[in-house]
Formats: structure tokens, C-alpha cells, sequence
């Protein structure tokens, strides 16, 4: 199979590629940071190709699609695995461009580059769309605001791509974890704060990008019949955050 991974460069996307071509198919790795893929690419020989892609651009995204050579057109499998949380400051205080920065990837890059993928997997009768959502979409925290509430749109339009591609061949999943460590995404949220990213993860055993990637493997080889609404993950050290009471 032919699967298309956006966010290759690292974290969930490069092991999701790795478990991909190390299984026989091929991965075209799309990312903004071209040395990072190409370096990808040189690990996984012919199987793998770099695409430089920037999801928050149409342009760059028609582009991308339109270049694919013969024999890697015909895309299987669609990760949307693109996207990031920026601060963890209350919605009265953050910098509106780091909300707009994560609606502009995480959402609008995402249904941009499955309406672009969708027609051909459609036309095909076979294909599905892997998009990664967060329990954060399920689950509200202080300081989550609008990156939860992308991760919630993430999860909504998964379940109605269903609604719109019953019949058609073609499958949509949410692929949802919890904490996960050894990816870029707390250096990101913290903007480089090395220090602040590491507090996340200490003391516990998180999810790794490798049990994501797994976790998305075993969807991609399930019977064709078979669809996966949504799945969540979470480290058995991580539970569900009790109310928050102020008191006086």
C-alpha cells in the first residue's frame, strides 16, 4: 500500500514510516523541514519519498499532490498526522496568533489535505484516512483551550466523513492518544523550553511514538470492512482529571 504521512519529520510521523516500509509498502513523508525527510528518506531506501509540504498552505498542498510521480499516486492510506499545541496559559492570556496558528494546522491543514486526497480514494472504492486526534478533544484541562477544541473538531469531522463515505470503500478513523513522550510536541507547546517539556513526562512511563505508530499500523492492515470510528490511548499512568474547585 501507498500511505501518505504528513508531519514525517519526526515524533508519530517518522515511526509511523518506519513500521510502514520496514512491513513492504511505501511512505511518502510530507514536512515542511526537507532535511529532516531527506535524512528519513536515506534511512528507508526506495520505499520511502520526500515531499516538502507545508499543511497551512493550499498552494503548497496542490502543489505537493500534483508532483507525485507514477506509481505513488494512487494514495492507500492518508495520515493527518500534522499538527501541535502551543502554551498551556489560560484563554484570557494567551497570544491569539498561537491559537491561530493551531486552528490553521490542526484543523484547516487537515480537511485541506484529506478534500485533496479523498476523490481519487473514492474513485478507487479503497482507502482510509487516519486522522490524529488527542484525548484532549474529549477532555477539557486548564490551559487546553483551543488546541482541545481542535482535537474535538478532529474527531467530529472523522465521524462525519463516515456519515459521508458509507458504502464508498473508504474508512476514517480518530486516532486519539493521551501523554506521550520521546516526540517534539511538549518542546513545541513550550516553545524550546527543554526544561519545561521534560516536567511533563516526569516520573511516569508515557506512550511512546512507536505504540502510536503500531496503533495505526494495525488499522491500516484490518479486513477492508472493518472501520475503526475512533480509538484512545493513554499510559497506565495517566487517568482522568478530577473537577476543578476553586475555593475561597
Amino acid at each position: 500500500m501507498i500511505v501518505f504521512i504528513t508531519g514525517a519529520s519526526a515524533g508519530f510521523g517518522a515511526a509511523m514510516a518506519r513500521i510502514f516500509v520496514r512491513n513492504g509498502h511505501k511512505a511518502i513523508l510530507a514536512a515542511r523541514r526537507t532535511d529532516r525527510i531527506a535524512h528519513l528518506a536515506a534511512e528507508l531506501g526506495d520505499a520511502a519519498l520526500p515531499v516538502t509540504l507545508d499543511v497551512t498552505s493550499r498552494a503548497s498542498i496542490d502543489a505537493a499532490i500534483a508532483a507525485l510521480p507514477e506509481g505513488w499516486r494512487d494514495i492507500d492510506v492518508l495520515v493527518n498526522n500534522a499538527g501541535l499545541a502551543l502554551n498551556t496559559l489560560p484563554a484570557h492570556e494567551v497570544p491569539l496568533d498561537d491559537w491561530d496558528t493551531m486552528i490553521a494546522t490542526n484543523c484547516q491543514g487537515l480537511v485541506t489535505m484529506t478534500r485533496a486526497v479523498l476523490p481519487g480514494m473514492v474513485a478507487r472504492g479503497s482507502g482510509l484516512v487516519i486522522n490524529l486526534g488527542s484525548v484532549a478533544g474529549h477532555y477539557p484541562y486548564p490551559g487546553g483551550n483551543v488546541y482541545g477544541a481542535t482535537k474535538a473538531f478532529v474527531e467530529q469531522f472523522t465521524l462525519n466523513l463516515r456519515a459521508d463515505l458509507v458504502g464508498t470503500g473508504v474508512r476514517a478513523t480518530n486516532l486519539a492518544p493521551g501523554l506521550c513522550g520521546g516526540t517534539e510536541f511538549s518542546n513545541v507547546r513550550f516553545k524550546g523550553d527543554d526544561a519545561a517539556a521534560a516536567k511533563v513526562y516526569e516520573g511516569t512511563t508515557p506512550l511512546s511514538a512507536e505504540d502510536i505508530a503500531n496503533t495505526a499500523y494495525w488499522i491500516a492492515t484490518l479486513p477492508p470492512h472493518v472501520n475503526v470510528n475512533s480509538i484512545e490511548l493513554m499510559p497506565t499512568c495517566q487517568g482522568f482529571s478530577p473537577f476543578t474547585i476553586k475555593r475561597s
